[in-house]
């Protein structure tokens, strides 16, 4: 779990996935022929020779803050950077990435004492709210920050009982964990295995669909975390999908705004999960997409699948997977690939 719990750890909020890259650099360059990271900050390696070309994507970058104002008295204002629910934030601790070093702040806000009765009814919303990192004055936090640093949620990784583990950025460290994993396991013949740790999936796919046009991938699947809707107050018709009961094969995501598999791949993904006796579930998507709402409509479009890892609290500090789910979408992919 050492190298999973690394990726959880490092930090890289969209446009800044600097930590992530390194490890994938090294940990690709282990298994594969080449490894590059491109001018938009994807990481590409390369396996194989064939004239078939097969893209493999998993985004690099996680939900995070950005520091937008220091005030007088010393406090940060901050923009979120990704889909975060307001709701998760106050009192969270978080870590500022800045030039000289980490810093280490507490999200504030005016306490419930103080609060009137309508304002305790209503949601803090994120200009509502601080980050607290100590300083006495805005000299002192200025020396400290700087507008623009980005902000992570505290790193924090561990396990839970049984096979259920915790983290922060499961979505989508799973995906490249899983293919370093892909790429030291994989062996196909008369292809060319891409391999993308994608940059700024979480605002709006940008990696993919650079990474995908300069591929030009005959074949592409994204692998990436979805919602489990094994919870408390979520129903089934929202999410049928449990962790331990394998990866998910999605069929549409956001309703058809985003990805719609391939019937191809589909089938190639399904006969291999029967054959190979490895579980799986059907995942359709009423909201969210993956790297693969881009990588499918890029150039004269590419077919392609999604691969998904069920998670719980998906885009919050700490998300929680099962290992086997992990386990068993390499596992899929792996077997699947020489059916392309």
């Amino acid at each position: 779990m050492e190298l999973l719990e690394k990726l959880c750890r490092a930090s890289g909020i969209s446009g800044f996935e600097n930590e992530v890259q390194e490890i994938m650099k090294k940990e690709f360059s282990k298994s594969c022929d080449d490894v590059e990271v491109d001018n938009f900050g994807n990481v590409i390696a390369r396996k194989g020779k064939g004239k078939k070309k097969i893209m493999l994507a998993a985004h690099s970058d996680e939900i995070g803050l950005m520091v937008k104002h220091i005030s007088k008295e010393g406090f940060l204002n901050f923009v979120k950077i990704g889909g975060i629910d307001d709701r998760i934030l106050m009192q969270q601790r978080v870590i500022i990435k800045t030039k000289k070093g980490d810093v280490t702040g507490i999200i504030g806000a005016k306490p419930p004492h103080l609060q009137k009765e309508e304002e305790k009814k209503k949601v803090m919303k994120h200009d509502e709210l601080f980050i607290d990192i100590g300083a006495k004055d805005s000299d002192e936090a200025k020396d400290m920050v700087a507008v623009g640093d980005p902000i992570l949620l505290e790193p924090n990784f561990g396990k839970l009982n049984n096979n259920l583990y915790f983290g922060k950025a499961i979505d989508n460290r799973l995906g490249c964990y899983a293919l370093i994993k892909i790429m030291r396991q994989v062996k196909v013949k008369d292809a060319t295995i891409y391999a993308v740790a994608t940059a700024q999936e979480e605002v709006g796919l940008k990696g993919a669909r650079v990474s995908a046009f300069k591929i030009d991938p005959d074949y592409a699947i994204a692998i990436d975390t979805t919602i489990a809707g094994d919870t408390p107050y979520i129903k089934e018709n929202e999410s049928s999908l449990k962790l331990g009961e394998g990866p998910a094969i999605t069929i549409t995501e956001a309703s058809g705004r985003g990805v719609v598999t391939h019937p191809k791949i589909r089938e190639i993904l399904v006969k291999t999960a029967v054959e190979k006796k490895i579980p799986y579930q059907v995942d359709v998507l009423e909201g969210g997409m993956t790297d693969g709402a881009i990588i499918y409509i890029t150039r004269a479009g590419v077919p392609t699948g999604v691969v998904s890892i069920p998670t719980r609290y998906i885009h919050g500090p700490s998300s929680v997977f099962c290992l086997d789910d992990l386990n068993n979408s390499i596992k899929l992919v792996v077997c699947a690939l020489p059916g392309f």
